[in-house]
């Protein structure tokens, strides 16, 4: 199981990692982030993918 972070201080909800993980990352209706604090090891790529995205360099995850 993986944990993410997202650090809120940094995140300016461009939503670049919803296009990458969206089993993990969402928008809501009020274009804020959403996200899941755990993940399957199958999304593994899928959010270093997000990662490597995000303009912020918000997002971390851990084993």
């Amino acid at each position: 199981m993986l944990k993410i972070h997202v650090d809120m201080e940094k995140c300016q909800h461009y939503g670049q990692c919803v296009f990458e993980a969206p089993a993990v990352f969402r928008l809501t209706d009020e274009d804020k982030l959403e996200y899941e604090a755990t993940a399957d090891d199958s999304e593994r790529v899928n959010i270093q993918l997000a990662i490597d995205v995000c303009p912020m360099q918000a997002i971390k995850f851990a084993e």
